[in-house]
């Protein structure tokens, strides 16, 4: 195994994942023939490029609005996963919004969201970002047309959470894998025996069953990550963390009705209707939503325009600021 792909590796194994199951498969594709020394492919490569010159360069900017494209599988300092399969990391997110938030030319930021989700490690710290931005400008999450686990995670903490009328919208939760490959081994005529140091340096090493005190230890990561996702959804979305772990499809992608009804999102729309709705005059954008929409209208004015509602809502933002921190 080269070098440069140690690190992809070692991150890959080492964090639990948020992510749907299709795009786990080929993940573990690209993984994998990384593990058996493969380099990617020209066509891999040739393929991989031109998907990424078709995506719009983010962020864009124009008429006040920025929108900042999140495709693909999100991970932080993932530069091989992220070329292959045309995602993005979260260090690369988190440096756009926050030039968009500090542009006195942007009124409004828009996330163009089309992800499977990603990796647990910087979801978190993303989802913070997002609702300290909404605190300054409106920031919309737009589902066109996936917005999945380790995506919906951080977007939930956006001003408004917007689906196009195909987006699947979900996939709630996280998991990790460990593989027994003793049998394959030893088909190979492998016998392998693993030396280390550390009562339990060595207790997921080596292929074999786990011991249930790691199982209980993995069991315990794994659920630790869930419920700093869950958190971070119940205060992005006002609700409680009984109705993120009861009420939001409880780990599967949902189509916009579904998500609408358990309140994951705020209105059905595309993004080209999302946008003609926040570059409108002010005088012309309905005071109330369709009948699409949720009774709760998140889209406020930014906080150097504040109306009574706003200021209000702005206050228990701050709020959910505060009880990050403790």
């Amino acid at each position: 195994m080269t070098g440069k792909y140690e690190h992809v590796l070692g991150f890959a194994v080492e964090h639990p994942w948020a992510l749907t199951a299709a795009m786990r498969t080929i993940v573990a594709g690209i993984l994998a023939r990384r593990l058996v020394g493969e380099d990617a492919s020209p066509e891999d490569i040739a393929a991989a490029t031109v998907q990424r010159r078709n995506l719009p360069q983010p962020p864009r900017k124009g008429g006040g609005v920025a929108l900042i494209p999140m495709y693909g599988v999100i991970a932080p300092r993932m530069n091989l996963l992220s070329d292959i399969s045309g995602g993005t990391t979260f260090e690369a997110l988190t440096a756009q919004l926050r030039a968009a938030v500090e542009n006195p030319e942007v009124k409004t930021i828009v996330f163009d969201v089309d992800s499977p989700g990603g990796s647990v490690a910087g979801a978190s710290e993303f989802a913070r970002e997002v609702l300290k931005a909404r605190t300054v400008k409106p920031v919309i999450a737009q589902a066109q047309y996936l917005m999945a686990s380790a995506a919906y995670w951080p977007m939930a903490c956006a001003t408004e959470i917007v689906a196009s009328p195909s987006a699947m919208v979900g996939a709630i939760g996280v998991y990790t894998i460990h593989d027994d490959i003793t049998e394959a081994l030893g088909k190979l005529g492998v016998k392998r025996e693993v030396i280390g140091a550390g009562k339990y340096k060595t207790e997921n090493v080596g292929g074999g069953p786990l011991s249930d005190e790691a199982r209980a230890h993995v069991i315990g990561l794994v659920e630790a990550n869930y419920t700093r996702q869950v958190v971070d959804i119940s205060k992005g979305r006002g609700c409680s963390a009984a109705d993120v772990r009861n009420g939001y499809a409880e780990g599967r992608c949902v189509d916009v009705e579904a998500a609408l009804a358990a309140g994951m999102i705020d209105r059905i729309a595309s993004l080209d209707d999302t946008l003609a709705r926040v570059l409108a005059p002010a005088a012309a954008r309905p005071h109330h939503s369709t009948a699409q929409a949720t009774d709760q209208e998140p889209l406020a004015a930014t906080s150097q325009e504040p109306t009574p509602d706003d200021a209000t809502w702005q206050n228990a933002t701050y709020g959910a600021l505060a009880a990050l921190e403790m």
